[in-house]
């Protein structure tokens, strides 16, 4: 069993070892990132060991901030955007409070996300609000896993962390062909490294050795190798149909949230699926 209290020790020594990684990196934007986390790290760190009521107004105030930087994204008018925020924060405390009905509680934000562009009438974008909408639902509701996963959805969020960081940097120094046209700046070479970094992360917090369920560490292993890259590709895609760099600019060294969690929500329905 994996516990927010023993997992302290190794949150705050792969913060310092990826502190020690950035400075010699001297990349000014990753510094910034590091201190986000810095910041950010405690502050999730302390959400979890509340247990599930925190775990589910983490994931509440996160889903409300992606669903508004999406928005904006796919350039969806406010009444949509609210109402994505107000699905998801609706599946989050359903998965919290009856996970017996979740697929009922997505099913209705399907319906409430598809239906605010029908009441409004409109006959020349409505379809494109509601196929973005509901696009909108499937990729952020993964955030309410971090209810029922509680402290692994911690380790995996740091796996996936300090994995992004190994593959951008494996990338620029290793080069080779290109992971996808969708981020021309990816590289496989990035991507071998930053899964291979993932992994060894996920050992380094004890795993493998923990009694786990083995579905669980499958799908852990399988979130942070495979999951992680497919979620940042996708955001990719996303932000190269807008015409954009970033989902917003909030964030030091990041951008927005969805720059930050694009990874971590791929890999979470990767974890969800196979376990």
């Amino acid at each position: 069993m994996i516990t927010v209290d023993a997992l302290v020790p190794y949150l705050a020594g792969a913060l310092a070892v990826g502190g020690i990684a950035v400075v010699v990196s001297r990349r000014r934007e990753m510094i910034q990132r590091w201190c986000a986390w810095a910041i950010g790290m405690p502050l999730v760190t302390g959400a979890f060991w509340l247990g599930a009521p925190g775990a589910a107004a983490l994931a509440a105030v996160a889903a409300v901030i992606a669903a508004l930087e999406y928005g904006a994204l796919v350039r969806a008018p406010w009444p949509d955007r609210a109402a994505l925020a107000t699905a998801l924060v609706a599946v989050i405390g359903t998965v919290w409070l009856a996970p017996d009905h979740v697929l009922r509680a997505v099913g209705a934000g399907a319906v409430l996300v598809g239906v605010v562009p029908l009441l409004a009438g409109d006959a020349t974008g409505g379809l494109r609000r509601a196929g973005s909408g509901v696009l909108g639902l499937v990729w952020l509701a993964p955030l309410a896993a971090v209810v029922p996963l509680g402290a692994a959805a911690l380790v995996l969020f740091a796996a996936v962390s300090i994995g992004d960081i190994a593959a951008y940097l494996a990338g620029r120094r290793f080069g080779g062909p290109r992971l996808s046209l969708l981020s021309p700046a990816k590289r496989w070479s990035g991507t071998v490294v930053g899964a291979a970094v993932a992994v060894g992360v996920l050992a380094a917090f004890g795993v493998f050795a923990r009694d786990l369920p083995t579905p669980l560490v499958a799908g852990l292993v399988a979130a942070v190798a495979v999951g992680a890259p497919l979620g940042d590709l996708f955001e990719s895609m996303i932000k190269r149909g807008a015409g954009v760099k970033d989902a917003a600019g909030w964030l030091p060294g990041s951008g927005g949230l969805l720059d930050r969690v694009d990874s971590l929500l791929a890999a979470l329905a990767v974890t969800l699926l196979l376990s």
